[in-house]
């Protein structure tokens, strides 16, 4: 059997990572800006991490949601105390898609409504109506374009007044669009859109599966505007590596018994692994680091010859040239050792390392770059 084709791969074999690097097979050392699409929050192999997932699979590794897992609730009264949401409510699933799917229906429970709101250049993942509510038609095949979604522009509040009405189910936006070029949506959009919801009835959800557990400088991005929505997404970095994702949701939204479920979702090492990076979080002050050294970033960066512009907030950082950038990725990747991302806007570097990378790792992709930019703004003239 071989495996489905479908990953455009670099000729690249990691066999070795510690805090922000990785080791290919033949012992070359690069530095991770990226962290697989923002998923390593508190480095590679963290000692506290790996001691946790390790002791928790000499106990037990895994059962079902038909019994007591009493790390679930240390898990949800720490992610509320980290994040603020102390009177909310958790549910455990397994990936940001799911996630998604998960709020999205508990939304339509909720109103008994089925149109729901998106924006342009939005991800929210692959499968049924995350991917319906993805603005890229690509990735969404013909079983998944029943659904009523309607797209706007973001940070369009005129749009959004005329769009959202009683039958509207549920606005989903994400706290920083990541796979769309790291765009951020106002705080006066983002508020305007709470108070529509709350006038129309709606659910007001927040995808901060990439944008959250501390990369943006707080916890949450969308915190920067002061609201609350009715429902949050998170995956990526919640478990470090670890697949573990949730649903936070608002107390005025009740559960009832069977209204969700998961096999996988909250499970023993899940939770472990969940559980380790918010202690790491909280007691390495990774929050902090992340808004002071992703500020550092930016600003050289935005200072550089040939950047168009800088977006994003704390760790979540894209920097937009003149042109496409996989060639300059390439670059960085192959001559200067580094891993970076890319964006749906082929213009845009996505920059998403871990969110204890130091100053001084920060300085040496701060050069590499200026070194590539150097040879690309040369071969241009």
């Amino acid at each position: 059997m071989n495996l489905f084709d479908v990953y455009p791969l670099f000729d690249i074999e990691p066999v070795k990572a510690q805090g922000s690097y990785i080791w290919d097979k033949e012992g070359t050392k690069y530095l991770d800006l990226y962290g697989g699409h923002a998923v390593i929050s508190i480095g590679h192999a963290h000692p506290y991490y790996v001691e946790k997932i390790t002791s928790q699979l000499q106990k037990i590794g895994f059962y079902s949601n038909s019994v007591k897992i009493p790390m679930q609730e240390e898990l949800a009264q720490k992610l509320g105390k980290l994040s603020g949401y102390e009177d909310y409510q958790l549910f455990l699933c397994n990936s940001g898609a799911e996630a998604n799917e998960n709020a999205l229906k508990l939304a339509s429970f909720h109103n008994g409504r089925k149109k729901i709101i998106a924006f342009g250049r939005s991800f929210h993942g692959r499968t049924s109506l995350a991917v319906a509510a993805t603005d890229d038609k690509s990735i969404v095949a013909p079983v998944n374009d029943g659904a009523q979604i309607e797209f706007l522009p973001l940070n369009d509040e005129v749009a959004l007044e005329k769009a959202i009405n009683t039958d509207t189910c549920a606005v989903i936006v994400e706290g920083i669009q990541g796979v769309g070029g790291v765009n951020i949506p106002a705080n006066s959009f983002l508020k305007k859109a709470k108070a529509l919801c709350e006038k129309h009835g709606a659910l007001l959800i927040l995808d901060e599966v990439q944008s959250g557990y501390g990369r943006s400088g707080k916890f949450f991005a969308h915190q920067y505007a002061g609201i609350a929505p009715d429902l949050i997404t998170t995956a990526k970095g919640m478990g470090n590596g670890f697949p573990v994702a949730g649903v936070l949701i608002a107390p005025h939204i009740k559960a009832k018994h069977g209204l969700l479920g998961t096999t996988f979702g909250g499970n023993h090492l899940a939770c472990a692994a969940a559980v380790a990076v918010l202690d790491v979080i909280e007691s390495e002050q990774l929050v902090n680091n992340a808004l002071s050294v992703g500020h550092y970033l930016m600003e050289k960066a935005n200072a550089m010859s040939g950047v168009k512009e800088v977006r994003g907030q704390g760790l979540m950082i894209g920097i937009e040239m003149e042109f496409p950038v996989a060639a300059l990725r390439k670059d960085l990747l192959f001559k200067h050792k580094m891993f970076t991302g890319s964006a749906s806007n082929k213009n845009t570097l996505r920059i998403l390392p871990a969110l204890n990378i130091t100053k001084q790792e920060a300085d040496l992709f701060l050069e590499a770059f200026a070194a590539v930019l150097k040879t690309q703004n040369a071969e241009v003239l």
